[in-house]
């Protein structure tokens, strides 16, 4: 695997799929040095046409990502306040828009900013000893990096204001039960799962994929009948493509399809 390794965020390839680590020990906190390395790494992202899926983890054996640097919180003022969330809004949306699958592993802790980080992900794959929350309300803040926001999308209104009204975390048996994880594995198998899924999804006509990520998305925020024409357009604009043609003599001819992304 070939690795690009920043200080605190390191990014390397395995094929076609990227891998991103959140490397700043002991828990990984988002601080803020590793919010600019990880916007630098989604600039390396979104550049890479080569990539087909990437997969998000925390680096070590204890923790995903704890939160964010809570030393960095008591100077802040309600300017700077409101500037530190909409920077990682911006830093986490583009995560979320990249044109390629983005899937989260998860072991250990997920608090705060560093779920609001795995929410921001397409699927979020966690071992059976994660533990998952937004415990904002503990310190008298709110969750700032989306966290109102796309839990309540994820897991209804009702359980998304219940965990984030009491702080409380739960364990990833309960979380995969209220579609927060989308797969619970065995403890330490986070990462080898989403590898293997990373790669299932490699194999697949990329510009399929990322259309239908996008369709996903877009018809998510708008009514049904918007959505099946985004769907519709999507679909039209996909039939003219080589992948669609190979896509389709490979299955006639029972061959393994060789997609070139175009």
């Amino acid at each position: 695997m070939s690795v690009s390794q920043q200080q605190l965020v390191n990014f390397g390839t395995d094929g076609a799929v990227g891998v991103v680590l959140i490397n700043n020990p002991p828990v990984n906190a988002l601080n803020a040095k590793v919010m600019v390395e990880l916007n630098c790494v989604i600039d390396q992202l979104e550049k890479n046409n080569e990539l087909r899926a990437v997969i998000l983890a925390g680096a070590g054996k204890k923790h995903f990502v704890a939160g964010a640097d809570i030393k960095e919180f008591p100077n802040l003022t309600e300017v700077t306040g409101r500037e530190l969330s909409l920077n990682g809004h911006g830093i986490f949306s583009r995560l979320e828009n990249l044109k390629i699958p983005v899937i989260c592993a998860i072991h250990g802790y997920a608090l705060g900013a560093g779920l609001e980080l795995a929410l921001a992900c397409d699927i979020r794959i966690a071992d059976e000893q994660a533990l998952l929350g937004l415990p904002e309300v503990t310190l008298g803040i709110i969750p700032g990096y989306g966290g109102t926001q796309r839990l309540s999308r994820l897991v209804g209104l009702g359980k998304a204001k219940e965990l984030i009204f009491s702080g409380e975390s739960i364990n990833a048996e309960e979380a995969y039960r209220i579609g927060l994880i989308d797969k619970l594995v065995p403890l330490g198998k986070a990462l080898y799962e989403a590898k293997a899924l990373a790669d299932k999804i490699a194999t697949r006509g990329p510009i399929a994929v990322s259309k239908a990520k996008s369709a996903v998305n877009l018809g998510f925020d708008t009514t049904l009948n918007e959505g099946i024409k985004i769907e519709a357009q999507y679909f039209g604009e996909l039939c003219v493509t080589e992948d669609k043609v190979e896509g389709v003599c490979a299955f006639i001819e029972k061959r393994k399809a060789e997609f070139k992304g175009r």
